[in-house]
């Protein structure tokens, strides 16, 4: 593993995106008692929305990038809120949302796609406790959302 964060990120290809806008009554992140939260983060490729539901019309691959991206998006998050992703101390956990269908039970398999990303990027400090679990319905049809908390390093 290369030295820094930036290094990390350039050699997995990721240049970070405009941090998404919040699409209601809340702000995207909070800082308090030395922990961010990270509101949730939807998937985005390109520029557009990844949808749909995991066991109906989308597959586990479908859902493992779209947590991925969902990454990618607590990534600018974070980078934003704290002015740069240095003064990350850990991961501490994500709580991750996929849309699937009643049958379907590999949520934690989709989970992957944010869980190994914030290992790549972070390291030992990337591993993380989590949830992941099914929902019948996302904000805007999406197929996966993830909210984090994020241990910051003092100033």
């Amino acid at each position: 593993m290369t030295d820094s964060i930036s290094d990390r990120l350039a050699a997995l290809g990721i240049a970070l995106p405009a941090p998404a806008a919040p699409v209601a009554a809340y702000v995207p992140a909070v800082e308090a008692a030395g922990l961010l939260h990270i509101s949730g983060q939807l998937p985005f490729d390109g520029g557009e929305l990844m949808t749909g539901r995991l066991g109906e019309d989308r597959d586990i691959d479908y859902g493992y990038r779209a947590a991925r991206a969902c990454g990618i998006m607590l990534l600018a998050q974070i980078n934003k809120a704290l002015g740069g992703l240095d003064r990350v101390e850990r991961i501490v956990k994500l709580g991750v949302f996929v849309s699937s269908d009643a049958r379907f039970t590999d949520q934690p398999k989709v989970a992957n796609g944010a869980s190994e990303l914030m290992e790549q990027i972070f390291g030992e400090s990337g591993r993380h406790a989590r949830s992941a679990v099914g929902v019948p319905a996302l904000p805007l049809g999406a197929a996966v959302e993830i909210d984090a908390i994020v241990a910051i390093k003092a100033d």
